[in-house]
């Protein structure tokens, strides 16, 4: 085992258990306002780490939000036909969008490139359709409301306190997946992500790696979409719009797209602006535009990852052997 993988091992590591806090922080505060932010970024990390399990691929997927929406949908079904368990809702959110990548992967894996990004759009705006024009199953425009929250042991976790700590806990839950995933595969899929055809040429079944990652990532996903339509008490389309999908990508590059500790920081970097730059109505989009532009200039490896390079350069330094900034953290 090398240096780096031990140095990624522990940032993973400590990453999710930075995200403990978000399980602890609706216990010793109030305030609606830290809560609300609470929510957001456990549920903006959620997403962002299905977008890191396939980027660990080399592929970036923009199929997260029909994903999402495949376990929020499934998890508010199941709530209105009278199963409130938080496990149960928590393992069909996570099971039913695995298994629909199943058949999905075996046609979007074999693509690349653009394409691959251009297609996994394309079945967010089908999924879209579909939860439109099937009303007697999503409700269609007007989606599913009223959808009960979720219970553990007979309790019934409806109280701000109680939704906003169920939230924590599933982004804690989508953070041990992926890092079981990621740590387990390790090298396979950074092989395929740095070189696929040397990988593949010494007898890697690079497509059975890829549906791996890609099965992981749905089922993440759809944890991430049960979180949300718990906390709203409502699934509908809006919530998942293809565009969303943007902002999961964002805070993946923004906090450094190779490690966990890149979309902890990432999420809650740009989740607390975007908080900050509602007050300016207008000029908000605008600002967060900014925002975006300067840091990914001035840091193109992301937040965390320039940290790292700059780390390891500063210790090359120091032993007399200065070893380049790769800027792909």
């Amino acid at each position: 085992m090398t240096a780096d993988r031990h140095r990624d091992i522990k940032l993973d590591s400590w990453s999710v258990v930075s995200l403990l806090s978000l399980v602890v922080l609706p216990l010793v505060t109030t305030n609606p306002i830290v809560n609300s932010l609470a929510y957001q970024v456990a549920i903006g990390i959620s997403a962002a780490m299905a977008i890191y399990i396939m980027l660990r691929l080399g592929l970036l997927s923009f199929m997260v939000p029909a994903f999402m929406a495949v376990g929020g949908y499934a998890g508010a079904i199941l709530a209105k036909a009278g199963a409130t368990n938080l496990l149960l809702l928590m393992l069909v959110a996570f099971i039913v969008p695995a298994l629909a990548a199943i058949p999905l992967g075996a046609l979007v894996l074999r693509l690349k490139g653009i394409y691959f990004i251009f297609v996994t759009f394309l079945f967010n705006e089908m999924l879209q359709l579909i939860l439109f024009e099937t009303p007697s199953l999503t409700g269609g425009s007007n989606g599913i409301s009223a959808v009960p929250p979720a219970s553990f042991l007979g309790w019934s976790l409806d109280t701000p306190k109680a939704l906003v700590l169920v939230t924590g806990l599933v982004c804690l839950i989508a953070s041990v997946t992926t890092l079981m995933v990621t740590q387990y595969f390790r090298a396979e899929f950074t092989s395929i992500e740095e070189n696929e055809t040397l990988t593949e040429s010494l007898g890697v079944a690079v497509w059975k790696y890829r549906t791996i990652g890609f099965v992981a990532s749905s089922g993440v996903a759809g944890l991430a979409g049960f979180a949300l339509v718990n906390m709203l008490s409502t699934a509908h389309p809006s919530s998942f719009a293809s565009w969303s999908v943007n902002s999961y990508i964002a805070y993946a590059f923004v906090g450094g797209r190779g490690t966990m500790l890149g979309m902890v920081v990432g999420s809650l970097l740009l989740i607390a602006m975007t908080n900050e730059f509602a007050a300016y109505a207008q000029l908000s989009v605008g600002l967060y535009g900014i925002l975006l532009l300067v840091v990914m200039m001035a840091l193109p490896g992301g937040i965390v990852g320039t940290c790292i390079d700059y780390f390891e350069n500063f210790k090359a330094r120091s032993a007399g052997n200065l070893k380049p900034a790769t800027n792909e953290r």
